[in-house]
């Protein structure tokens, strides 16, 4: 195929849009500028949480009172999470990636329900205003940490209200999202696409998107509750009166659960995509990673009461469910076992998104391997609701999910604008925010085998060493983060021509100019081979062996 000449003046779709200034942003359909609307809201939520998270790590580096009260250290830790999970991992990835590329994968001009898309992103927003205003209205920031739990979410004179209502405004943007991408994939692809030829960063979000649509109502339903029960008490969870608080934590986790694989399956796609490239390789076990995507959704969604093993259930559901989190276990060691074997006798071109790419399925596998202790109940009762499940939760999502979405930020912006960063920067920031990474997390990991409870304000002196690691751990992953976003901000605004293909991809966004047009092909592009078709690459002797 003909490479047509792009230069850094060519603006594709950054150019002028249909309205004047600020507004042809947030009043556009397109695509792709929605996609950077949800990429800049998700960037600045993430930023608020790591520092967030930065505080709650200093108050713990000693015993006792370090920087702030205890009320206030609640207050952190749940702001933390909430802003964490339903305002950046979740949105991360599908929303601001899933946007700027399933239309382009698809050979598309635009998603099936432009207005809608836009309309989602205002909901996402109106969410993220509400959950801040939580911090500094009401009765003061939301103190129950991020799950809600009753009875105290009912109880406390703090501003739930108020952040419930932006979690269940966030959910309909998610559920928006899902089924606007669901039936793009459906009616939207090019000819000669068919299931066999979707690229798998496709598969998964179609994977999502279905547990984004049924799954997400139930947490609307569920935060409706809080709502009602604390504005009209109408004693749903108060056991005095016939309620159950049991029924809250049911009600939650079978949303929550699966909320995980809305998190980490785009990841899973984002990874699919960039190491195929930087392998010179046809991915391995095409429709083993594709399936495998599916039944990670279907049988996540079956195994939210392996939280609650110490809530009181009987012997025969706490096998079942046990039962059931090992066999999520199997469709995810399948894709880390294609993802190698697609690595294997590769022509390996070791460039920073595949950095970040080997970090996912290194971090992951610990997290998932760690994951197998809390899945089985005997194990669970020892370690639950201490710093090990921390410390496993943000190896999975922090170290999969994270180091996916920083992977995607690589591999996709000088698509995007058209410019490249500083790569030798790039490489120095993954390794700081790998050594920090590491020692922050696996530092909790040790704390909580050693019997640290989670959301605690204070502790013995034998924590201490542990924790001060932790801190430090923190400060480093922090720094590393700095130097990564400068860099990726410098290349994209002044940074050399990244022309229309710098990694050499096979995908349909590697046959457009960059940045992108703003219908995205001038004529819609019939597909003829599979989306990691390298056949017509010259490997090394030693890769073709």
């Amino acid at each position: 195929m003909s490479t047509p000449s792009v230069t850094a003046s060519d603006r594709g779709f950054l150019g002028d849009g249909k309205y004047p200034g600020i507004f042809g942003w947030i009043l556009s359909t397109d695509h792709k500028r929605i996609g950077l609307l949800y990429l800049y809201s998700t960037m600045t939520m993430f930023i608020i949480g790591v520092i967030l998270g930065l505080l709650v790590r200093l108050e713990l580096i000693a015993p006792g009172k370090t920087i702030v009260s205890a009320d206030t250290y609640n207050a952190l830790f749940t702001l933390h999470g909430v802003i964490m999970i339903f305002l950046f991992i979740i949105p991360g990835i599908p929303a601001a990636f899933g946007n700027l590329f399933l239309p382009i994968h698809l050979g598309a001009r635009d998603v099936s329900f432009p207005r809608l898309n836009l309309f989602s992103w205002w909901l996402y927003l109106t969410g993220a205003i509400l959950a801040v205003t939580s911090l500094f209205t009401g009765g003061g920031p939301p103190d129950t940490g991020w799950t809600f739990y009753v009875p105290f979410s009912v109880q406390t004179t703090t501003n739930v209200t108020l952040a419930v209502v932006a979690v269940f405004i966030l959910g309909f943007s998610s559920i928006l999202t899902g089924l606007n991408f669901i039936v793009t994939t459906h009616r939207l692809r090019a000819p000669g696409i068919g299931w066999g030829r979707l690229t798998l960063f496709v598969w998964t979000l179609y994977a999502t998107a279905w547990v984004q649509v049924l799954a997400t109502p139930i947490l609307g339903i569920t935060v409706a509750l809080i709502f009602l029960e604390r504005v009209l008490d109408v004693g749903l969870f108060d056991p005095a009166r016939g309620g159950d608080p049991i029924m809250y934590q049911h009600l939650f986790w079978i949303y929550s659960h699966p909320a995980v694989y809305i998190m980490i399956l785009p990841g899973m796609g984002v990874i699919s995509e960039i190491i195929p490239v930087f392998a010179r390789k046809h991915i391995f076990g095409y429709w083993a990673m594709a399936l495998s995507g599916l039944a990670i959704a279907f049988a996540g969604s079956l195994v939210w009461a392996h939280h609650m093993f110490v809530s009181g259930m009987s012997d025969t559901a706490i096998l079942v469910f046990s039962f059931l989190t090992f066999i999520v276990a199997i469709p995810s060691a399948i894709k880390v076992f294609n993802w190698v074997a697609t690595l294997y006798k590769g022509s390996i071109s070791l460039e920073p998104p595949l950095l970040y790419a080997l970090s996912f399925i290194f971090l992951f596998s610990i997290g998932g391997l760690t994951g197998l202790i809390l899945g089985a109940a005997a194990t669970d009762i020892h370690v639950t609701d201490t710093d090990f499940v921390v410390g496993h939760f943000h190896y999975v999502m922090f170290g999969g999910t994270g180091m996916a979405f920083f992977g995607a930020l690589h591999y996709w912006l000088p698509k995007v604008y058209g410019r490249m960063y500083d790569k030798r920067v790039a490489t120095w920031a993954w390794g700081i925010i790998f050594v920090g990474f590491n020692l922050l997390y696996f530092s909790m990991m040790v704390l909580g085998l050693r019997g640290m409870p989670r959301r605690y304000y204070d502790y013995v002196p034998e924590f201490t060493n542990l924790n001060v690691l932790a801190t430090v751990g923190s400060w480093i992953l922090a720094f590393g983060l700095v130097v990564m976003f400068i860099n990726l901000i410098r290349g994209m605004i002044s940074g050399p021509d990244a022309g229309m293909n710098p990694w050499g991809g096979k995908t349909l966004e590697w046959t457009i100019p960059s940045p992108p047009p703003t219908e995205n092909f001038a004529e819609i592009p019939v597909v003829t081979t599979g989306p990691y078709d390298y056949s017509d690459e010259v490997l090394a002797p030693e890769a073709r062996r």
